[in-house]
Formats: C-alpha cells, structure tokens, sequence
C-alpha cells in the first residue's frame, strides 16, 4: 500500500496520472515509525502542531495573507523548518494557489483572516470542493473570550453572532473546526486534516487568534503520523458487481472505455489502465479528465466531449453497444448542452464507490478501483471498436502557412505549444477558448495538464500556476490565460517573481471575454485593453527574474519561445499575443451555440 500522499514523487507517477497521488494511496505517511520526541514548551504549541502536521502530510508550501487575527499563527507556521510561507497578493488567489498545489501534491493549505479574508477565499474553495480537492482552509478567528459575549467585532458585519463565515463554509467544505480552546483543539485539528483527505475535498479550521503559541500537553509529544484506516469495498458487492459488468462487456461486439474526473479522487487512474490494457478497448476521455490517462496509451483515441470530440473519437464512442465511464461527470459544459448521443441502457457507470449496469442492477460500498482491477481479470479481450478507430482515421491537418509578418492565428501559436511540451512541462489551461486550443494538445508521457471544468471560474489559473509551480519546480509550467480572465486575478504575478518561478505565460489578447461572446455576445464582453506586458515589468520592478515580450506574427512568436527556452529559461516569461478578436476554435464555435440553447430554453407548461 503506498503511503506517501503528498511527496514529490507522487507529483507525477509513471502512469502520468497527473494531479493525483499515487493510486491506492490512504494514508498520508512521510515517516512510518512514530516519533517519541518530546518538545521544549516553546514548541508544544498549537500553532507547531499544526505546522508539523503540515508537513507530515505533504504540504511543504502554505499560501497566505496576514491579517491581524492570524499574524501570531503566522509566526508559528513559519517557525517550522520544513514549512515555506508563500505571501500572496490577495485571499482568493491564495485559494486558487493552494488547488493548484493540491492537484498536484495531493493536499494543499491557505492561510487567511476572520471573515473578511475568509469570505474572499471561499470562492477558490468553492471550485475545490467541485474538482473534488484535498485543501486545508485555516482561518485566524476572533479572540477566545469574545465568544458568546455580546461584543462586535472588526471584520465582521457587525453582529455579536460569529458564525456567519462558519456557515458560509459549511456548504464548500466536508468537516469544519472552530477551535476556541485547548482542550480538544488536537482532536480537531486532526479531525479536519483527516477528512479532507479520506474524503478528497476543502476542510475549514479556524483558530483563535491568542491560542496558537499558549503551550499545551496534548502537544507535547511530535505528532504521531496519520495512518488512515483503507477503505474496504464490500467482497461480496465487489464480486456480484464484477460479475454482471463482465457478462454485460463480454457479449458487446464492440465495446470502449472513456475515463472521468473523478478517476483522481478515486485513486484509480492505474486501474483505468489495467483495465484497458486487458481488455483491449478503445479508451477515450472527457474534457475534465484530460492528463489524468496516458495518451500514449496504444489504444488512446483522444477527449470524447460529444459534438467537440477528438476527430472520430465520437464516433466510435456513440456508435458503441457497450460503453463503461470510470468517474463522469454529466454536466451542461461536459454535455455540450445536454446533447450527448449516448444511451443509459448501454452504459457501466462507476463512480468512486458505485457501480450502475445499464438501466439497473446497482451495487454500493465497491472502490472504483477493486472493481476496474478485478473486472480486468474478467473481460474477454476485444480490440473491434479500436481497428473500427483505425480504418476511420485519418491524421489531424496543419493549420495555413502564415505569409511573412501576417497577423498571428491562434491555431498556429498552439501548433507551436505544441512543440514545447515534454515529460519535463505541465500545461494549465485558463477557462475560455483556451479549454479548447488545450484540449487539443497531445501530451506526451509525463506532461501535466489542468484546468477547471466543473467551477469554471475565470481567473482561476492565475493562482493555480502559482501553487502547481511551487509544487513541482522541476516543471516548466505553461499557462494559457486569456486577458479577460488575467484581469481578474492578476496580481500574483508578483507572488512567481518573488518565489523565483520559470513559468511561461501566454497571455492571449484578443479584447474581451471570447467564451461568453459564443455563448451570448453583448457590450459587456468588451473589456478595457491594458498594455500587459507593461503591467508586468511594472510588477517585477528590477526585482528577480522575469522577461516580457509582445509578439504578433508567427516569426515574433518563435522568437520568443527560443528566448524563453534559451537565455530566459530561468526567468518567468510572459509573451502577450496580440489575435483577432473573433479569432476562436472551432469547437467553441459549436460549444457555444448547444451551450446557447441550452441556457436559454423556455420554461415548462405549469
């Protein structure tokens, strides 16, 4: 069983089942013989534990903005000697941050203050909660003697009632804590840190401002490292499940596999493989589970994502008699307006502790992947739909060749992204036209990707190359970000210069907000151009390293990406490409209208 969910050599399995900790992992371990040392009492704090417990778990990075009831917790964290502070510019890119970390280490942390911080992060852990994100949310809370006095505090909204942030969070977040005394601080802190992780999303803690540097026995002694207990599928679930899915798979003529977003909290990427190495199928995945299967698998088709589909991967998909989807997620964007032309009574959904055969039967308490790992031992071996695959195929085109100095295309800026990417980048694709230009990219083995689906909040990517960056150094992260979307979040630009990041940034201009455009086009779409590229050396001012350049023809653009890859490979490059407005992919083009008319459907007779 492999305990070390949150090291650095889970960042990226072999698999390349990026984002995730290793599969099977259920316990967050990084020394498996307890500690018996025993601290002075200006250690056995609660604000050491909680730092210890930090690090134990994998989370050497905390993303922060002091505020004046977290500042001695602060100082407490940053005592520690495995635990980095990494100082953001405002609470919701510290969020963003600390998703983008956890996708990759496995867990992630944010530190921010009472309320008024605690507010501006709980959008970035809204869209954890969604992508299904271990994430430990600390908030400094008021002083311990405030509570159930009748005194108003500052960053509040003015009540003597404390718990309008804790009810705020109760919604994005699987366990909250409210630790206002000693006592059973301990239990609590480990409670909440625990769960996250058992159940792979966001926790709240919020600490009492004068509580962390007051000493206390129960932390007197280093902490004893989490040892989870595994959960266990029901074996006789298991077998009666594996049964009806193998007699149900085994007389298809021409059955495929198509993977899901919640492969990663799963843990099951490797026996999505297995099982696609036995059985022979086509596999394909859905948008949202980009990077999370091999794409150099023999059998990869590319995204099944309905009408926007990989070319012919639709169809081989749709065309099935048998379809198994380990982990989906059937939304409207993943949907393409609900427009899927799949069909519930061919289909084997398993999600991470169920699975549903066609219209029914359906077995519960059963791991996603002991039922993919024990299925593989159980299916026939049928290789129809892929050689149907491979008669069909014919090879992706070349966009134009550009004249000298024509106005650059953005299909010819993500042919040369193209070229960049190896087992030594990852690529954090913005919300935009930029999930479709990605999600065309081949990855090659042991690239990264991200982006976010399910939330899809402009903005995000931002913070998340910042912490997915600081998680993983040895990556070159590559970022494309739309300039409506780096509007909103683009401070922390600052935050990568300061901690010495080489991530490159495409920053595409293309003068507003091009996804709602094919979705609903209006005034509002239009945004303000700023001169980014200007913004950007005004943020480095002189201090680290960090390289501009604004290109607007092809022959500009490989320039630039031999400088970034060149002279500049240790600076944070930003290269601005200047694109017509109207510029877009063609699946946003179609994306857009389903979207469209899904949005817009009259309601239902009364």
């Amino acid at each position: 069983m492999d305990t070390k969910i949150g090291a650095l050599d889970a960042c990226k399995p072999p698999s390349s089942d990026v984002g995730c900790p290793p599969n099977g992992a259920v316990c967050t371990i990084q020394n498996s013989v307890p500690s018996t040392a025993v601290f002075n009492s200006a250690d056995a704090t609660l604000g050491r534990h909680l730092a210890r417990r930090l690090v134990q778990i994998g989370v050497t990075d905390v993303f922060t903005v002091p505020g004046d009831f977290n500042l001695t917790l602060l100082d407490h964290l940053i005592a520690e000697p495995g635990l980095n502070n990494i100082g953001c510019c405002n609470e919701l890119n510290a969020g963003y941050a600390a998703d983008g970390y956890a996708r990759c280490r496995g867990v992630g942390a944010c530190v921010v203050t009472f309320t008024v911080g605690g507010l501006s992060v709980l959008n970035a852990i809204a869209g954890a909660y969604s992508e299904n994100l271990p994430l430990i949310c600390i908030v400094g809370g008021p002083n311990s003697n405030d509570y159930g006095t009748n005194r108003i505090l500052h960053h509040t909204i003015g009540l003597p009632d404390f718990s309008q942030e804790l009810r705020c969070f109760q919604t994005v977040t699987c366990f909250q804590a409210v630790v206002n005394n000693l006592e059973d601080a301990h239990e609590m802190i480990d409670t909440a840190i625990s769960t996250s992780l058992k159940e792979s999303k966001p926790v709240y803690i919020s600490i009492s401002c004068n509580l962390p540097g007051i000493p206390h026995p129960t932390f007197s002694r280093e902490p004893v490292p989490f040892s989870l207990s595994p959960r266990l599928s029901n074996s006789m679930g298991l077998e009666a499940a594996v049964e009806a899915a193998a007699e149900f798979l085994n007389k298809a003529v021409k059955p495929v596999m198509v993977g899901g977003p919640k492969l990663r909290a799963a843990h099951a990427t490797d026996a999505f493989v297995e099982l696609a190495d036995a059985c022979g199928y086509a596999v394909s995945v859905m948008p949202s589970a980009k990077g999370l299967v091999p794409e150099h698998h023999p059998h990869f088709l590319g995204t099944y994502w309905g009408a926007i589909s990989t070319a012919f991967c639709a169809e081989i998909v749709e065309s099935a008699d048998a379809y198994i989807f380990a982990g989906p997620i059937f939304n409207d964007y993943s949907s393409v307006g609900y427009s899927l032309l799949l069909k519930k009574e061919k289909a084997i959904i398993v999600q991470p502790d169920r699975v549903t055969i066609g219209n029914g039967p359906a077995f519960g308490c059963i791991l996603m992947k002991d039922f993919l790992r024990a299925l593989s031992k159980r299916v026939k071996r049928n290789t129809t739909a892929y050689e149907n695959y491979h008669r069909i195929y014919v090879p992706d085109g070349v966009p134009l060749k550009c004249q000298p100095k024509e106005p650059l295309r953005v299909n010819v800026m993500f042919q040369h992204i193209q070229k960049m990417l190896s087992s030594e980048t990852a690529v954090i694709a913005e919300t935009g036209d930029s999930w479709f230009n990605c999600q065309k990219l081949k990855l090659p083995r042991g690239c990264g990707y991200e982006f976010q689906m399910q939330y899809g909040s402009i903005g995000w990517s931002v913070g998340a190359t910042l912490g997915y960056a600081q998680a993983v150094p040895e990556k070159r992260v590559i970022a494309c970000i739309g300039d409506g979307s780096f509007q909103v979040t683009a401070q922390d630009i600052s935050t990568m210069i300061r901690c010495g990041q080489r991530t490159i940034i495409f920053l595409i201009n293309n003068g507003g907000y091009t996804i709602e455009v094919e979705i609903h086009d209006g005034p509002y779409n239009v945004i303000k151009n700023w001169n980014y590229t200007a913004l950007v050396d005004a943020i480095h001012n002189g201090e680290g390293k960090c390289w501009t350049t604004k290109v607007f023809c092809e022959e500009e653009l490989i320039q630039a990406i031999e400088t970034a890859n060149g002279p500049q490979k240790d600076s944070l490059c930003f290269i601005e490409v200047i694109v017509h407005k109207d510029d877009t992919s063609k699946e946003l083009l179609e994306w857009g209208s389903r979207v469209c008319a899904a949005n817009s459907r009259p309601p239902n007779p009364q």
